[in-house]
């Protein structure tokens, strides 16, 4: 009788163990359960580019003021298995399937990339891959290189570009900033534009604001007796002739403000940067 209870237990543990195996399966196999009554959440690692949904009694957004989540729920009920296609900002696509589950849907799921099932996207010129990006960021800023000649400064503040280098379609701009005062310096923002090199008093002054793709750090303040380097990286240009390009740092509730002009002749010693 204990010989029969104990492969009745051996047998229980078993199912459970192969039940729990092919829920674990489903998921690394993007298997997504949607209700009707309930938002099931898609976290992916980086932004969200492209979605496309397999039917139209699937509903799909963007999570507000977030670019990585995306929220699902059933349009109907019982509908048809369909599926769910998702390109991010890094370059991967991924593949879920959906099904209808009004009592256990997924709630939450973090998308995980594997390599056997999902593949690389090969973006356009003007859709940079975000991962490639940063890597190259990074790079321009572990770069030894330095050029001089590019600085400005006021009231102990200082805006310096040290290296400017090159890679595909995409330029990378080093910048220093410094505050050898004794006072915080908290930034309203650092902009990049394109204007025109001489104001004329009878034409409106044209800027063409040029904004970046990514930035290694975020600038909120630069401390005092303190200085650290960043980099900007910013879709591929060349200034127009009797133009500039001016970096504009500007100063939260504050005056100390600062402006770096760069002209054509500043590019032509842009390094190129070797493929990671």
């Amino acid at each position: 009788m204990k010989n029969i209870k104990s492969w009745l237990i051996i047998g229980l543990l078993i199912i459970s163990i192969t039940g729990f195996s092919q829920e674990s399966q489903s998921v690394k196999a993007n298997n997504v359960q949607l209700s009707y009554a309930k938002t099931t959440s898609l976290v992916f690692p980086y932004a969200v580019k492209s979605v496309d949904r397999g039917s139209q009694d699937i509903l799909v957004q963007k999570a507000k003021g977030v670019e990585n989540i995306l929220l699902l729920k059933a349009g109907k009920q019982n509908f048809a298995q369909t599926n769910l296609t998702v390109v991010t900002a890094d370059g991967k696509l991924y593949g879920f399937v959906l099904n209808f589950d009004e009592l256990c849907p997924t709630l939450t799921l973090t998308a995980e990339y594997s390599s056997n099932s999902d593949k690389e996207v090969l973006f356009s010129a003007e859709n940079q891959n975000q991962k490639e990006v940063q890597q190259y960021s990074q790079l321009a800023l572990s770069k030894k290189k330095k050029i001089s000649g590019l600085s400005t400064g006021r009231f102990s503040v200082q805006l310096r570009v040290n290296g400017i280098f090159i890679h595909q379609d995409v330029m990378y701009f080093r910048v220093l900033l410094g505050n050898n005062s004794r006072i915080n310096y908290d930034v309203d923002q650092l902009r990049f534009f394109i204007r025109d090199q001489k104001k004329s008093k009878r034409t409106a002054s044209q800027e063409l604001e040029v904004l970046p793709l990514f930035t290694t750090s975020d600038i909120s303040k630069i401390s005092d007796q303190s200085e650290f380097t960043l980099v900007f990286a910013i879709p591929k240009f060349t200034i127009p002739e009797k133009k500039l390009f001016t970096l504009e740092l500007i100063e939260k509730n504050g005056g100390r403000h600062l402006e770096l002009n760069i002209k054509n002749s500043d590019l032509t010693d842009v390094e190129i940067l070797s493929n990671l």
